[in-house]
């Protein structure tokens, strides 16, 4: 079985094996961390998954009112770090950024999270902080990816952010996925949250690779069942493509499967091999 919970609300999905708990919707449980348990909530109830999914998390147990308790000491803690931080970074001048907070109660170790445009120099700052705090402060910086993956947000579907809910890894990205996809190359229509490609742009990339190796390419000359054209785009979500009709010069939308390309262009992609001697 499987369910998923969250640390803060709209925060990214953790998976996790319910073991014998059989938690609901809302339900408060403890997440195994490298910290030690922590609370979440859980937000997917334990469900039956076909496929043998192995390697997940098993939920320590049900959140008891100490540990609740404690999770909200924890949140007022980051809270106050935050504030302390933003007030000294604008005291000592630095150019960065927080954006994130994480504190250890067991050990008193305060994670601070930034970005900032170039390499700076945070030693006074750190003193001053572990000061303020009273214990130990780290001081890490994002990339502006990691940024809005902490931070969350609404992608330009209108959904939340897939790096702050499901993924768990950022794969490469490249202009070359939007050029297959015909795609505008408008930095502002194919870039993300975070000023970067969007992370959405691999999802249905390897469909139009797939497509594109068994469609006629653009401008040949192909046979439909409504006569002979040219081609002149491809509807890859439809599984079509479109033809002007040689005869009349309308356009067609054609099934892809009922598309024959040429025979000059057949014999010339798929040249017969000279029989053996």
């Amino acid at each position: 079985m499987i369910c998923a919970v969250v640390f803060q609300p709209q925060g990214r999905l953790y998976y996790a094996d319910p073991g014998d708990l059989r938690p609901q919707v809302g339900d408060h449980v403890l997440y195994p961390t490298d910290d030690g348990p922590e609370v979440a909530q859980v937000m997917w109830a334990p469900q039956w998954v076909s496929d043998e999914i192995g390697g997940l998390p098993l939920l320590v147990g049900a959140a008891t009112l100490t540990d609740e308790q404690a999770a909200e000491v924890s949140r007022k803690r980051r809270a106050a770090a935050s504030v302390a931080a933003r007030k000294l970074v604008r005291e000592h001048d630095v150019p960065m950024k927080i954006v994130g907070v994480d504190w250890v109660a067991a050990t008193n170790h305060t994670t601070l999270y930034f970005t900032a445009p170039h390499r700076v120099d945070f030693r006074a700052l750190v003193r001053d902080l572990a000061a303020t705090l009273k214990g130990r402060v780290d001081l890490r910086q994002l990339s502006a990816r990691d940024e809005a993956r902490l931070t969350g947000g609404i992608g330009s579907c209108g959904r939340d952010l897939c790096c702050s809910t499901f993924l768990v890894d950022f794969e490469p990205v490249s202009v070359r996925m939007a050029k297959d996809q015909d795609l505008p190359l408008n930095p502002l229509r194919i870039s993300g949250a975070c000023g970067r490609l969007m992370c959405c742009l691999k999802y249905e990339h390897p469909l139009y690779q797939d497509f594109a190796e068994k469609a006629p390419a653009v401008g040949s000359d192909v046979e439909t069942p409504e006569g002979d054209g040219r081609v002149i785009g491809h509807d890859v979500p439809g599984e079509k493509v479109v033809v002007r009709m040689a005869a009349d010069g309308r356009r067609h939308a054609c099934a892809l499967a009922s598309v024959c390309a040429s025979r000059k262009a057949y014999e010339g992609r798929y040249e017969p091999a000279e029989p053996e001697v």
